[in-house]
């Protein structure tokens, strides 16, 4: 619960549920923050076992893999809807 706490990672989260497959320049745009700052916080939900990365070609795609961190972040943006 920690490491979906933040509310950039709880947003990045949301965005690769609605969206999976998404890149650091992707993510990035969407949420109008530095490079490295996703990555950093792309670096904390990875050791956490939340998301993983897959390469393609230069380019990783990062998916949510945790079961349980999708039904929380469901219920917390069906509640918000």
């Amino acid at each position: 619960m920690k490491a979906i706490s933040h509310p950039v990672r709880l947003c990045m989260i949301s965005g690769l549920l609605d969206e999976p497959g998404c890149n650091v320049g992707k993510i990035k745009e969407c949420l109008k923050i530095p490079q490295s700052t996703v990555s950093q916080h792309l670096a904390k939900l990875k050791s956490a076992g939340i998301v993983v990365g897959e390469r393609s070609g230069v380019q990783v795609n990062y998916k949510v893999i945790n079961e349980d961190v999708i039904k929380v972040v469901n219920s917390l943006v069906m509640d918000i809807d």
